[in-house]
């Protein structure tokens, strides 16, 4: 069966693992190109965009695809929709990897919001020392808010900078401990985190930190996931697969 497996995320490098030599799997790993430096990766990968919902239909097509994966981030909306519009076009079966939603535990001081420009009017006029996790393409929506203290922790440097005077940057990728994120909002006096809703165990961590010490934190709502077949587990995901390997040969699509 011939798999491509659109990635970027931890779940994507954990199926590319389980996958790698399996004897009833071709899989290929598909990467954005967004990250300078992307982590080793256990199969066979291609780098950049596929020119949009029709683009990415087209190479399924060219390249007999049999199952499309989506495993990208949570917030990766645009590539998500193609995938969803792909499969719609080819007829290839489509199945998402993803984590689940964090969800609040007593004592959590959270205040959802719909997106990064909601969550920088959600801090408030007063001036505040903001711990901001959102991603270095959501940092720009702060740019309304400009009167904060930031400590902006990214992957990658966002390029240009935003325009926020008293903003400082921390390059870091996860994951992270509860003891070391607690540290960290101590150490910067930080009143304030604000994340997005990725979910899974990499990032937890300063949630968990915040909730410790009392810190609020707003946080960015997922967007609303149009795909059908949505898995929170790789096993679960493995499982489907090896069910629809095993029964037969995929039903005839076309264009």
């Amino acid at each position: 069966m011939r798999l491509l497996i659109l990635g970027g995320s931890t779940e994507a490098r954990q199926l590319a693992e389980r996958l790698a030599g399996h004897p009833g799997f071709s899989a290929e790993l598909s990467l954005a190109g967004r990250t300078k430096n992307p982590l080793p990766q256990a199969l066979a990968c291609r780098i950049g965009g596929f020119g949009g919902a029709e683009g990415l239909a087209g190479y399924l097509n060219d390249n007999r695809i049999d199952v499309l994966i989506d495993a990208t981030h949570p917030f990766a909306e645009r590539i998500s929709e193609n995938a969803v519009r792909a499969a719609k076009i080819t007829g290839v079966p489509l199945l998402t990897l993803t984590r689940a939603p964090w969800a609040a535990q007593a004592g959590d001081r959270w205040t959802e919001v719909a997106d990064a420009g909601a969550a920088a009017l959600a801090i408030g006029a007063p001036r505040q020392r903001v711990f901001l996790t959102v991603g270095r393409q959501q940092v720009p929506a702060f740019e309304i808010a400009p009167q904060h203290d930031y400590l902006i922790r990214t992957i990658d440097a966002p390029e240009p900078m935003p325009a926020l005077p008293f903003a400082r940057l921390l390059l870091a990728r996860g994951p992270f401990t509860v003891e070391s994120e607690r540290d960290l909002l101590r150490d910067e006096r930080i009143d304030m985190l604000i994340s997005k809703n990725s979910g899974g165990d990499s990032t937890r961590a300063k949630l968990d930190a915040a909730r410790d010490l009392g810190i609020p934190v707003i946080l960015i709502r997922r967007p609303q996931a149009s795909a059908r077949h949505i898995f929170y587990d790789l096993d679960a995901l493995l499982g489907e697969l090896d069910r629809r390997r095993h029964a037969g040969s995929p039903a005839e699509r076309g264009v």
